[in-house]
């Protein structure tokens, strides 16, 4: 059952994004070299707290932190450290927010300092590729168009998109239906409808797509170790098309 929102929710909801964005865009300007990763962990936490809002990761079955900070080949779920950022790395970081009664979910992917042509690559396509997924976000579209539309964009880059996580629908539970996958044939699967809310979030690879997860239970990083990539927002379908509600660019 994929709830869909009625025009109060999307007030709602709106409301949710522009708070999220706010942190995202301000957390941005934290991370440099020589920050720690529970470093920005606390100022997440304080930034969200300033928009009356809380952490939608803290405690979700059992997360101990209130954001997810995934570093160089860690791709998604990574746990907050005293791991310290240095020149070259990159790092993904994934907030969600409950404002309300309502959830918001988005991620970016930050360079640090002097990063490799390759790996400044691998964060553009991907946040690309989370764009031209979001192009079709349409209602009359199918679930796949959105799939598709990012893996043929990351493909035809040179990189892999991971299968094992997915995109998901969002509103007043942090995960709901649909599931979004970042590939698969186009015009396939459901109809989308205005008044749907999607997650759609491109995680892309350097090298294989395949992955594994850490002892901690929750990391996931690459099976070949090489930089992995994360781009995120909360889309509405609309009437005249998407309509981001966490637009932090």
């Amino acid at each position: 059952m994929i709830p869909l929102k009625s025009e109060k929710d999307l007030e709602m909801m709106r409301a949710a994004g522009q708070k999220l964005a706010k942190v995202i865009r301000t957390l941005r300007g934290y991370i440099e070299p020589g920050i720690t990763t529970i470093e920005i962990d606390r100022i997440a936490d304080s930034l969200i707290r300033q928009e009356n809002a809380e952490s939608a990761f803290l405690g979700y079955k059992g997360f101990p932190a209130h954001i997810c900070t995934s570093v160089n080949e860690e791709v998604v779920h990574g746990i907050p450290s005293e791991r310290r950022l240095g020149d070259s790395d990159i790092v993904s970081v994934d907030v969600g927010i409950k404002y309300q009664g309502y959830f918001s979910d988005a991620a970016i992917t930050v360079g640090i300092g002097k990063v490799s042509p390759r790996a400044k690559k691998l964060i553009e396509v991907t946040k690309e590729a989370l764009m031209a997924g979001i192009k079709q976000a349409r209602a009359n579209n199918r679930l796949s168009d959105i799939s598709h539309a990012i893996q043929e964009y990351v493909e035809k880059n040179g990189f892999s998109v991971v299968r094992e996580f997915v995109g998901h629908g969002i509103g007043r539970s942090l995960h709901e239906e649909p599931e979004i996958p970042n590939f698969g044939r186009p015009r396939t699967g459901l109809t989308l409808i205005q008044g749907m809310v999607l997650a759609i979030e491109p995680m892309v690879n350097t090298g294989s797509w395949e992955c594994q997860i850490l002892d901690n239970g929750w990391t996931a990083v690459t099976k070949d170790r090489l930089f992995s990539a994360h781009f995120e927002h909360t889309v509405a379908i609309g009437e005249s098309g998407p309509e981001i509600l966490t637009n932090y660019n």
